[in-house]
């Protein structure tokens, strides 16, 4: 290849495309960004085919929240029936620890049916009250 020595543009003054074919030919932005060239404008048919959520506000995580495992009483019932959460036998009281099933809390005002000892992090006002009504009791390991 070899090496101009004027610029095209110089040689080519006085005519319009400057070697580039038809009007507007080498005239657009080619393949220049990523996410923003265009989007707005000629890709609008395939941001609306396959851009769900391109534009527009995302949310914001605020780092201080905390995240909570938590499980129902009646979800908790489910999960014994069908055996993912064993029951244990201690000093001929059957125990159940969520925090090796990795729960948090324990929520909910029904659907437990047999009296268990409960071992969980936290647990709200109500579902300790059932849990004593059926003859049970919850063993909170950490306070919070």
């Amino acid at each position: 290849m070899t090496v101009r020595k004027e610029k095209k543009s110089r040689k080519y003054r006085g005519y319009r495309t400057h070697g580039w074919g038809t009007k507007g030919q080498h005239r657009d932005r080619g393949a220049q960004g990523s996410r923003q060239i265009g989007m707005h404008k000629e890709k609008w048919s395939w941001l609306v085919k396959y851009g769900e959520g391109w534009y527009g506000k995302h949310g914001f995580v605020n780092p201080t929240s905390k995240v909570y495992n938590v499980i129902t009483m009646r979800k908790l019932q489910e999960l014994i029936e069908k055996g993912e959460i064993k029951i244990k036998d201690e000093n001929g009281k059957k125990v159940v620890d969520l925090t090796e099933y990795r729960y948090d809390k324990l929520i909910g005002s029904s659907g437990l049916k047999i009296p268990l000892v409960i071992k969980v992090n936290m647990a709200s006002k109500k579902a300790i009250e059932k849990v004593k009504e059926l003859g049970g009791q919850i063993i909170l390991t950490t306070s919070e």
